[in-house]
């Protein structure tokens, strides 16, 4: 233990002497008041200390004291369906004991130390087991069970297990380590959280991580594992797009961190996922949720803490064996508070006032993304972990520091345009400047598991709606009239890509979410309409009598078709499109 004594207070940031003994990284209690710091700079012994509440009413003189112990989070049953701040404080039982305004170093366990959990054992006495192996389970909601795990660190023989109702700090079972030393083991671990929990290997990611957002899985698709960014202006939809992506996403748990985001945005989170009905397992989303809630008005330090703490708990999950979806909303107000913090130290600022190492803390955070073969003794066990940032570049400019440093790390690029967004087309992804890397390996994922031609189809609709870009060139300088019919044909096409199946409605019960088998169906109902189409140019039919025919609205109105009706529903219209345009052909042909 090391106790020093304020010699300055700037903002969040607090200048300790008499620190000799402490270590970079220490979690430190602030004066009397036992405010939680975490030392980020050493000069002799003089410590700079980030405080993650707020300072007002502290000065020089004042006690700090060392915990001896990194910033660290607790890992066990409990997690799920709890709504955190961004030091891993329940904001629920913070609300208990100081209202709606929190407390100067109000002290809360982050995980409940009277809760009783079932602890089923998986492993026997007189077992070998080592870091990360399984000795036993606990049912921690009705759709997630917590998998008690060997801390990392530890390897031995089980001398003892129990079963029954234990706390998560109860031993649940003794280890005999290598050393020959008895070690209790319970259901509760620590971890730091600027160190990346260990794992066997990492593997390439390759499966699509099914998100019901049509943009997205046909277009620009995320692998499990994968990581991606939304970068868009004021107003284009990231949080919106976020939303839909932890509701609907094909993952097993869903880590959704709010990163100095508005208190209201928030809210609306907090009060929506609890009623939201998961359409894997139909019981409420918050049963497979955990949420970090960090808003614009809580102290700057704490969102530069809460992006770590969402993701130390998402590797917790993913060395279970589950699928991780982790969404960060959004990075640019943690380089905000980076910048902050960096400022008060008094730095050398990079561009634009951001620390120079604003690329190197970016890349170390979605780099702990991935897929990899955990850390066990027994199983290949696979565990993934996708992480989704959201990016605000001031005034939609993505040349801006934050923006270049993300894109120079993920693989997958969702490009809001306020453009689109001003038309009320949502998602606002731009199709002509978003990019998946992922795309070949998806590819050969959706042939093989939904239909052997949806890659054909794929880049087949994304040639048209290039296509588009370049026709309307030319329709802006010399009219539509001067396009030949086969060039108009393209447009109505498009036209129908971008209305029907790239547009999506989040708020309505059956167009917020689409299936893969759903979206292959309706992508091929407006390629056959082309297909069809060409054939009734080439017969002498004009564009205008094509463009009119009623099963235009048919295929608009497909997306609302309900998912267990797709083929019969989506059969017809086929047969609607090829009746409707030969009859056109036959009549030009009787014409003429």
């Amino acid at each position: 233990m090391s106790t020093g004594t304020i010699v300055k207070v700037s903002g969040p940031l607090v200048v300790a002497e008499g620190m000799r003994d402490a270590n970079m990284f220490d979690v430190v209690k602030v004066s009397d008041k036992h405010l939680i710091g975490e030392i980020i700079e050493m000069h002799s012994d003089k410590a700079s200390i980030q405080v993650y509440e707020e300072t007002s009413g502290l000065g020089p003189g004042e006690k700090v004291v060392s915990t001896g112990q990194p910033m660290s989070v607790e890992l066990g049953p409990g997690l799920i369906s709890t709504i955190y701040d961004g030091i891993q404080r329940p904001l629920e039982k913070l609300y208990e004991i100081s209202g709606p305004n929190i407390q100067k170093g109000v002290e809360v366990a982050s995980i409940d130390r009277e809760k009783k959990w079932h602890f089923k054992p998986t492993a026997k006495a007189g077992d070998a087991v080592s870091g990360g192996d399984i000795i036993g389970t606990v049912q921690e909601t009705p759709v997630v069970e917590c998998r008690i795990m060997i801390p990392p660190t530890l390897k031995g023989t089980i001398k003892e297990i129990k079963e029954g109702d234990f706390t998560v700090d109860e031993e649940v079972a003794v280890l005999t380590d290598e050393k020959g030393n008895d070690v209790v083991i319970t259901m509760l671990q620590k971890w730091p959280v600027r160190k990346e929990r260990p794992y066997k290997s990492k593997q390439s990611p390759n499966s699509l991580l099914i998100t019901g957002q049509r943009v997205i899985d046909t277009f620009f698709p995320i692998t499990k594992g994968g990581v991606a960014a939304i970068p868009g202006p004021f107003g284009s939809g990231k949080t919106v797009t976020q939303h839909q992506l932890a509701k609907w996403a094909d993952a097993d748990i869903v880590v959704y961190i709010g990163c100095g985001e508005r208190g209201n945005e928030m809210t609306d989170v907090l009060l929506e996922f609890p009623q939201l009905k998961d359409p894997r397992t139909g019981e409420s989303l918050m049963q497979r949720t955990v949420l970090i809630a960090n808003t614009s008005d809580m102290p700057v330090a704490a969102r530069e803490a809460s992006i770590y703490t969402g993701i130390t708990i998402a590797e917790y999950y993913r060395d279970m064996g589950y699928s991780v979806a982790l969404m960060a909303d959004s990075t640019s107000r943690w380089a905000e508070a980076l910048r902050e913090m960096s400022g008060r130290l008094e730095e050398m600022p990079g561009e634009e006032g951001y620390p120079a190492y604003l690329g190197s803390r970016l890349a170390q955070f979605y780099e702990r993304a991935g897929m990899v073969h955990c850390m066990n003794s027994k199983e290949d066990r696979i565990g993934s972990l996708t992480a989704i940032g959201a990016v605000s570049p001031p005034g939609g400019d993505t040349s801006e520091p934050v923006s270049q440093a993300t894109l120079r790390i993920v693989k997958v690029f969702w490009g809001l345009d306020s453009a689109l967004a001003y038309k009320r087309h949502f998602p606002a992804i731009n199709w002509l400047t978003s990019y998946s890397l992922y795309q070949d390996k998806v590819d050969e994922w959706t042939d093989k598991n939904v239909e052997p031609d949806f890659a054909e189809h794929r880049a087949e609709a994304m040639r048209l709606l290039q296509e588009e870009a370049n026709l309307e060139e030319i329709v802006q300088l010399v009219g539509v009239d001067s396009l030949s019919h086969s060039d108009r044909l393209i447009l109505e096409v498009t036209r129908s890509i971008r209305e029907d199946f790239l547009h999506q409605n989040s708020f309505h019960e059956v167009d917020t979410y689409t299936s893969l088998h759903k979206q292959y169906r309706m992508l091929k109902l407006i390629l056959k309409f082309y297909e069809e189409g060409q054939k009734a140019i080439k017969a002498g039919v004009s564009i205008n009598k094509i463009s009119k025919l009623s099963v235009l609205e048919s295929i608009g109105r497909a997306k609302y078709v309900l998912e267990d009706n797709v083929d019969k529903e989506y059969d017809k219209i086929e047969e609607m499109i090829v009746d409707q345009l030969a009859d056109l052909a036959k009549k030009e042909a009787e014409e003429e």
